[in-house]
């Protein structure tokens, strides 16, 4: 996260090869590398950490991630720790290393920045496992691991296309990187399927963690005329000042509701928990395996939180028949016909986007207004 997430550009040049468009079904995930060699699994009883890149009060992208961390010591009984608020650069190198030094035999990174530090301390401690967050550079004892996140985004951007009135929707955005830029496109997707008239309205902040920023964008496209305000942001800041208008809200995340209400319609949500169980008990047993993964809505990463009251039961059954559609293998989002801010197709019908493409994504889809700056 933070600005040095630009570097995801880099992404599908380093970790994707291009596929060939084929017939309009998912991509599909990674597939692990056997690492040579692997770290043996701890003599003595596990111990795991995580590295956070903001506070776990943030109630949003670190908030999940301590979720994932209880259910390891819920689930496994192993004795865990954590850092927030760790800045991107020598700190988290210092830190990592510092875990590494007093035998947490797991490590977890959850912020693109941390790859290069964490890469560094992996070479240093061949006996150790290292886990990294929305990265791309491996390692026999590191790992990265992601979710498809466009998949809900595009489901929530439904129940938003349905919910407006004005037909304009604000969404507060962080960096004009791939992973920003892939999930504004697939809302703008699902706003535009549930309502064709309907757009979206971008402003940018350039920050992840920034509450004060965050509200104020969200201000500003309130006082645009928008009557819908969704995010890639990491506090529920803008849900709050949607809530203060009297308009409604799309969260991300976590289930925003739960914190704001239910002027909180859904909210694209992290599973981080299953993945850390799995990968912790891996490392137990012996079998964890270097990789880069992937998850999708099938896998249980990501998923769409509970509607909200607010939303119509014509519009539940319209999200739960596009979620079947993905979960089924039937369909997934970037499958074309899909055109450009510029009304050119970008997507051919009946073709689909590779790995690698939506992993380098660097346009708006139509009906998505503001510039890539």
């Amino acid at each position: 996260m933070f600005k040095s997430k630009r570097l995801w550009t880099l992404l599908a040049l380093v970790t994707v090869v291009a596929m060939l468009i084929t017939a309009c079904q998912p991509a599909a995930t990674p597939t692990p590398v056997p690492p040579t060699p692997t770290p043996p699994p701890p003599t003595e009883k596990l111990k795991a950490a995580f590295v956070y890149v903001a506070p776990i009060g943030d109630l949003g992208w670190t908030w999940a991630h301590e979720q994932g961390r209880l259910m390891v010591e819920k689930e496994l009984g192993v004795e865990t720790a954590f850092i927030e608020n760790v800045p991107e650069g020598p700190d988290a190198e210092r830190v990592i290393r510092d875990f590494a030094k007093k035998g947490y035999d797991v490590i977890f990174a959850t912020s693109f920045g941390f790859m290069d530090p964490m890469l560094t301390v992996a070479q240093e401690f061949p006996d150790k496992f290292f886990e990294h967050c929305s990265g791309y550079k491996t390692a026999d004892n590191m790992a990265t691991y992601f979710g498809r996140m466009y998949q809900p985004r595009f489901l929530s951007g439904l129940v938003a296309g349905k919910a407006t009135k004005t037909n304009k929707i604000g969404y507060v955005a962080a960096f004009p990187i791939p992973e920003v830029l892939r999930g504004i496109n697939a809302f703008a997707l699902g706003v535009r399927t549930a309502n064709p008239e309907a757009t979206v309205h971008v402003v940018w902040t350039q920050t992840w963690f920034d509450p004060v920023k965050e509200k104020e964008a969200a201000v500003a496209l309130l006082d645009e005329g928008c009557d819908v305000i969704a995010q890639h942001q990491d506090t529920t800041e803008p849900q709050k000042a949607a809530q203060e208008r009297g308009m409604v809200s799309i969260g991300y995340d976590s289930d925003m509701r739960q914190f704001v209400g239910d002027t909180v319609l859904t909210s694209p949500v992290w599973n981080w928990g299953p993945y850390y169980v799995n990968r912790v008990k891996a490392a137990m047993d012996g079998t964890w395996k270097t990789g880069q993964y992937w998850g999708g809505m099938k896998d249980g990463a990501v998923d769409l939180a509970p509607l909200s009251p607010q939303v119509p039961g014509d519009v539940k059954a319209l999200v739960n028949d596009y979620k079947q559609k993905i979960l089924s293998g039937e369909w997934d989002v970037f499958c074309g016909p899909i055109k450009g801010q510029d009304g050119n197709v970008k997507v051919a019908d009946g073709q689909k986007m590779t790995d690698g493409e939506m992993l380098s994504m660097a346009w708006f889809v139509e009906g998505v207004v503001g510039t890539i700056e």
